[in-house]
């Protein structure tokens, strides 16, 4: 967590209590409902009026990248935030967003829905990371909106898994511009769902969304990834790539991609594939004196990266 003699742009969150809020030159900070008071045109975007969650604005260049933390501390605290990012035309930002509670046992509710917006030449590189308890219920549920030229960098990575994880991205790209889409996650005693779509609207638009996931003691993951090229984006290319990996005998792996090309001068590919841990690279690693343990761990890692 950020201190307060650090200057970036920033949002500090714990159950339903802001603990700091910092804006910089160009760049506003508030929270949602002060936002929707304030911003007649953030409207359109909340369409009701947000009870809690955090408004980013980015109007003028920065270099340092705007921390975002939400923290649950207390059992049974139901969180339902709305946000919203926008980045101005021709601005480049970076945000590292970090979701979490600082127990494995407080059987709490993440809800989280929000709008991120890139207007016409903008850049957003985003690293969004979640750590959970055991019995933890979360639902992220994200639209992005790539104007003209714009590109979009997010990496979705979760690192402690909770009980039940919903996860759902849609994102509309624009004219030449151009959106990567990482997922990575770890099942373990837990029940995951994603469901990414990436809507290549515009002309020369552009979209690959690549997942790596692993399922462990008696977890299951569920996702479904689509890639739509619509009539009018002549020229898009889209790619998916989703890979899994199954550890033990109680877990299991579902991978639905999905293409759809209402353009003839489109390109629209995929690869898919649900494996093991190969038996000649697991002795190999104990071999060198690894417990078996130690020697999953490190080729989940090696994966996962």
């Amino acid at each position: 967590m950020a201190t307060k003699n650090v200057k970036n742009p920033r949002f500090l969150y714990l159950n339903h209590q802001i603990e700091e809020i910092y804006s910089r030159q160009g760049t506003v900070v508030l929270p949602s409902p002060k936002a929707w008071e304030k911003y007649k045109w953030t409207h359109r975007y909340f369409k009701t009026v947000p009870k809690e969650g955090y408004f980013i604005w980015v109007k003028k260049q920065t270099s340092l990248p705007i921390l975002t933390c939400i923290t649950i501390s207390l059992p049974h605290i139901q969180q339902q935030l709305n946000n919203l990012l926008v980045v101005e035309k021709g601005i480049t930002a970076r945000t590292e967003a970090i979701c979490q509670a600082v127990t494995n046992l407080l059987r709490t509710n993440h809800l989280s829905r929000g709008k991120i917006v890139l207007k016409k030449d903008a850049q957003l590189i985003y690293h969004h990371f979640h750590q959970w308890g055991y019995h933890d219920y979360v639902q992220p549920d994200y639209e992005y909106y790539l104007g003209e030229n714009a590109h979009l960098d997010y990496l979705y990575k979760v690192e402690n898994p909770p009980q039940d994880l919903q996860f759902k991205t849609i994102i509309h790209s624009g004219k030449n511009s151009r959106a990567d889409l990482r997922i990575i996650a770890k099942a373990n005693h837990s029940h995951i769902k994603i469901h990414d779509e990436v809507i290549l609207e515009g002309k020369q638009s552009s979209g690959i969304v690549r997942l790596r996931l692993v399922a462990e003691e008696k977890s299951k993951i569920e996702a479904y990834s689509q890639i739509a090229v619509k009539k009018k984006a002549a020229g898009a290319k889209g790619h998916l790539d989703c890979q899994g990996i199954i550890v033990d005998k109680d877990s299991s792996i579902r991978l639905i991609p999905e293409l759809r090309n209402e353009n003839k001068k489109a390109l629209l590919t995929h690869e898919a594939s649900i494996g093991r841990i190969e038996g000649d690279e697991l002795e190999y690693l104990m071999s060198r004196g690894l417990s078996q343990k130690k020697a999953i761990d490190l080729i989940v890692k090696g994966f996962l990266k």
